[in-house]
């Protein structure tokens, strides 16, 4: 599916197609949640504060401890 990047008032913005809406379980004033993925592409989800609060922490974690990480990607 193509979408056009927009003018929408004085910002920018993207118009989901009902079918997508629909097919994501959407509806109008809902958040997504966007992650950037290895390849440069982004990954649109329903905003689930959960997860939010999980990935923060994992972001925490991942600060402190990188140089650990680090060593043990080698």
């Amino acid at each position: 599916m193509k979408l056009e990047v927009k003018r929408i008032g004085n910002s920018t913005g993207l118009i989901l197609p009902r079918e997508l809406l629909t097919r994501l379980n959407l509806e109008q004033g809902q958040w997504l949640h966007v992650t950037e993925l290895p390849d440069g592409g982004v990954r649109l989800t329903p905003y689930d504060p959960d997860f939010d609060q999980a990935m923060a922490l994992v972001d925490d974690i991942m600060d402190e401890y990188k140089d650990t990480l680090r060593a043990l990607a080698k």
